[in-house]
């Protein structure tokens, strides 16, 4: 069999996506890999298309029991032989899939990073030819990432022990410079192809919001996103609670998800929201690693997260079909103040690292929150910041994202901005600092109580933009955080000073231009904005007609809906309407396999539709398709 012959008869494609094929290549040619591919880019197929060509088997090193058993069902739901190891497994099936290993019926073996070491583990490879040892989520092996896992460090010593060294193959959604120089050092790659495919998810639509009620702004997003499945990601767990709480009782059909909760209810409430059983799940990042739900719409984060990675690896588990879909952020500055203490507080697993490492790793921590705070105080494109963090070139306008599809005017904004800068100034003179509330309190000139107990009533700046509307000064206060003059310092309360770069404005050195909101923009017109997201014409009669079908099989065969086919697929057959076979062979995601076991019932049902509707065959928008 040929790369190309795997790729369609088990997975269901046609063609490969961006660097799939040359690291594939080089993995076949016995070379080491890293591979930096964006959330739903199609990491998995990279290492699982050769692993049904190399002699030998693929050790896969996964992260969580949850994402292993999700694609290890979803290759045996394509015929691949697959299996994991892990602490959840009764000790029968532990044995059984070990002797499975051992007779050569296993490809792919799925463990944490964790077993690797252990006695039985290491007997097992002595016993069977290991292929390549695959490493995802590679960057938790980085103390410089996002999620640094003590237990990744352990991989070098596994390929040590091994008798004979096997293909080493790493990937990940994000990893900045430093971390890549990590992975390639950790584990030893030798001379690795290295492959950075883009971090622009053109489906994506990227929103900050800065709501005051942050709920109110929550039920305008579901109000937009109506019967479509999406993530709400907290905090903490007191948020995801309260959050989940308030969904159920306004009507919504939702579960929670945190660490704090028994791993039955996790599973349960995780698997209800792959069956489509529930619309949304409310939670901590502790949910969504290697999630492979196709069809989620949308990812709210109610409050902002400690880094761009972590912020663009959540986010990026919506529109994995390709399909539109919407990555809203609320941002509050309480959740500054949030993530720093748990920065402040956050325990080294690893006693490895010196006190001076550990010093460096929360200064870094700090850094990375100084940029998630830059993002969520921007009024320009938020593509282009993301691509620009992530080191790629960006145009500096998308036309789909929250500020490029924002009606603005650009204004000469040069005085208030001084009058912001020289208040700041105003308030380090007398020792103290303020946040952005505040501020825009003093100039304001209101009168609070807050306000009078410090004094501020007495500034010579208080009251110097009583004129300008607050929407207005409330971005002229982010445009100044997110351009540099001012940086909101990642303590208690945060509080912001002046720069270094303020000074030329000050002196009237530099003129200060701002795209600020129309006065006249009403919410409801904003909401159809953000709403009005490209159609791809399929027939929604037809598509839901087949949505029910994949959910009868799912539940015969106790798999989450997206295992049997993705939404991707159901619509390709909602536009070429496959009448036989053949016809359908040739959908995106039908492969031999899934054909063969659930083809027919799908064939009936369109024949059913097209006997009822009269229906004619349509053409397959552009774009979508490839392999997942």
């Amino acid at each position: 069999m040929t790369p190309q012959s795997v790729l369609k008869e088990y997975f269901g494609y046609d063609r490969f996506r961006d660097g799939q094929e040359a690291l594939i290549a080089q993995i076949l040619a016995g070379g080491d890999v890293l591979g930096i591919m964006p959330t739903g880019a199609g990491k998995s197929i990279c290492y699982q298309v050769p692993a049904m060509l190399m002699t030998g088997i693929t050790i896969v090193v996964s992260p969580l029991i949850s994402l292993m058993q999700d694609q290890v069902a979803a290759l045996r739901d394509a015929g691949i032989p697959a299996a994991c190891l892990h602490s959840n497994l009764e000790q029968n099936a532990y044995f059984d899939t070990l002797d499975a290993v051992r007779n050569g019926e296993i490809r792919l073996l799925y463990a944490a990073p964790e077993r690797l070491l252990t006695d039985a583990f290491l007997s097992l490879t002595d016993s069977v030819a290991v292929a390549m040892v695959a490493v995802d989520e590679a960057h938790c092996l980085s103390q410089w990432g996002q999620d640094f896992r003590p237990g990744y460090l352990e991989i070098a010593s596994f390929l040590e022990q091994l008798p004979r060294r096997p293909v080493v193959a790493a990937f990940t959604a994000t990893a900045t410079q430093a971390v890549r120089d990590d992975i390639r050092r950790l584990l030893k790659l030798r001379e690795p192809l290295e492959l950075v495919t883009g971090f622009d998810r053109k489906n994506l639509r990227w929103i900050v919001e800065r709501p005051t009620k942050k709920y109110e702004a929550l039920l305008r997003i579901l109000k937009r996103n109506k019967n479509k499945s999406g993530i709400v990601y907290c905090i903490s767990r007191r948020v995801t609670e309260e959050i989940c709480s308030k969904l159920c009782a306004d009507g919504f059909r939702a579960v929670r998800y945190h660490a704090g909760l028994s791993a039955e209810e996790r599973t349960a409430n995780q698997e209800a929201f792959l069956r489509d059983e529930v619309q949304i799940i409310t939670a901590t990042n502790a949910f969504g690693m290697g999630i492979d739900k196709s069809n989620v719409s949308f990812v709210v984060h109610y409050n902002m997260p400690k880094s761009m990675e972590a912020y663009y690896q959540e986010a990026g588990r919506a529109g994995r079909d390709g399909m539109p879909a919407e990555c809203t952020l609320l941002y509050s500055p309480q959740d500054i103040r949030t993530n720093m203490f748990l920065i402040e507080n956050s325990e080294q697993e690893n006693d490895r690292l010196t006190p001076a490492e550990r010093a460096a790793v929360k200064q870094k921590d700090i850094e990375r929150l100084q940029a998630m705070i830059r993002y969520c105080s921007l009024t320009d494109c938020l593509r282009h910041f993301i691509l620009r963090y992530f080191g790629e070139q960006a145009p500096t306008h998308c036309g789909n994202c929250g500020s490029c599809l924002a009606e603005t005017e650009i204004v000469d904004a040069t005085v208030p901005a001084q009058k912001i800068l020289s208040c700041v100034y105003r308030v380090a003179q007398r020792g103290r600092h303020c946040g952005s509330r505040m501020l825009c309190d003093i100039l304001q000139g209101r009168d609070t109580k807050q306000l009078r107990e410090a004094g501020y009533q007495t500034l010579s700046t208080y009251g110097l933009l009583g004129d300008l509307s607050r929407v207005h000064l409330e971005h002229m206060v982010s445009i100044l955080i997110s351009r540099g003059y001012l940086l909101t310092d990642a303590n208690q309360y945060a509080t912001l000073s002046l720069t270094a770069k303020a000074n030329a404005v000050l002196r009237g050195q530099e003129q200060v231009q701002m795209a600020l909101p129309l006065r006249d923009l009403k919410q409801t017109k904003r909401e159809q904005q953000l709403a009005n997201m490209p159609d791809y014409g399929v027939d929604e009669e037809l598509f839901q007609k087949l949505r029910r079908v994949r959910e009868k099989l799912a539940a015969r065969e106790f798999v989450p809906a997206y295992i049997v086919f993705s939404d991707a697929t159901l619509r390709d057959m909602c536009s070429k309407r496959p009448r036989n076979e053949e016809e359908m062979l040739a959908i995106s995601g039908v492969g031999k396999y899934k054909m063969d076991k659930y083809g027919e019932a799908f064939l009936m049902a369109l024949a059913e539709y097209e006997g009822e509707a009269g229906s004619p065959r349509g053409q397959f928008p552009p774009g979508a398709g490839g392999a997942d």
